[in-house]
């Protein structure tokens, strides 16, 4: 039986700023994101019967049709009706290497890999751009994790731009397995508090982009500025998730204090991580970590920025 495999990179923000309400519910955000080394390996197999199964060697990822893997699956045996009943169904085994809600957009590179591998699968010849857009009706992130690299990406974060790369950082990740942070909580909390400060029309919301475009964060990463990119790493979500979870407002603070160029939590959290300039100095500082943080439920990852998001394994 026919089968492809797939890395499925993580990604971090080095930059988000939440902007104001949409009238779809959505929130208006200004991020820059980055795909990083640390990936998950996607495998989509075809079977005999007409059905989608999902395999997963992590306990708390589910294996039904609440995966966001099973739901891209499927969106695609929708839109290209005949398919599965032509070729046959499809098996998506997950093998975890990204920490599960952690803020990295594990789900949606796993969602971005079934999209990558099902076009492959079923030879049905989608472009990136028809993959994106199928990507932004499974959630927002699944769009920047089909292309990855570098991009500012605006809107609820499906509108993506991108930047010229920097694959010479290198950062260390950090999560503890027993913190989670709800993503919609956080979204709900920042409006509750700082909702008075949201721009409030389309204008307003350009004019912002604008400013962001051609800003300090957005020029550094352009002029490939290591040393300007992490004096401006910004992440609005900071301000509600880090008071209200002290165990991970520890960790970034420890993080801060052991070096590198910069410390930010990624996303809604709760993993934080650190830019250094080298795979060494990555290593360095995650055995640093460890020994200044020796709790059992502490994952500690190195990587690297990487130009791509969804690739096949070589």
């Amino acid at each position: 039986m026919r089968l492809y495999t797939l890395l499925a990179a993580a990604k971090i923000n080095l930059y988000l700023e939440i902007v104001g309400s949409r009238p779809d519910g959505f929130h208006e955000l200004i991020m820059v994101m980055q795909s990083v080394s640390l990936c998950d390996r996607i495998t989509v197999r075809s079977i005999g019967v007409d059905a989608i199964r999902v395999r997963c060697d992590h306990p708390l990822v589910p294996a039904d049709e609440t995966n966001l893997a099973y739901k891209a699956a499927a969106l695609v045996s929708q839109r290209c009706p005949g398919m599965m009943a032509k070729l046959g169904g499809v098996e998506i085994t997950i093998e975890k290497q990204i920490p599960v809600g952690a803020g990295l957009a594990g789900g949606s590179s796993n969602a971005a890999a079934v999209l990558v591998g099902l076009d492959l699968l079923w030879n049905l010849g989608l472009t990136q751009s028809e993959l994106q857009e199928l990507g932004a009706e499974l959630g927002s992130d699944v769009p920047f994790c089909v292309s990855g690299g570098s991009v500012i990406a605006t809107g609820r974060g499906e509108q993506l731009d991108p930047l010229p790369g920097i694959d010479s950082l290198h950062l260390v990740l950090a999560k503890y397995e027993s913190e989670f942070v709800s993503t919609p909580w956080a979204y709900q909390t920042y409006r509750a508090q700082y909702g008075d400060t949201y721009l409030s029309d389309t204008q307003s919301w350009q004019e912002r982009q604008s400013a962001v475009r051609s800003g300090a964060m957005v020029q550094a990463v352009a002029q490939r500025d290591t040393q300007a990119l992490a004096s401006h790493l910004c992440n609005d979500f900071e301000k509600v998730v880090l008071p209200a979870h002290p165990k991970t407002a520890a960790l970034r603070e420890t993080m801060a204090g052991l070096g590198g160029l910069g410390t930010l939590m990624s996303g809604s959290g709760p993993s934080v991580f650190t830019l250094v300039e080298t795979a060494a100095e990555a290593e360095t500082l995650a055995d640093r970590l460890r020994s200044a943080l020796p709790a059992p439920d502490l994952g500690v990852w190195t990587a690297r920025f990487s130009s791509s998001g969804v690739q096949l394994e070589s």
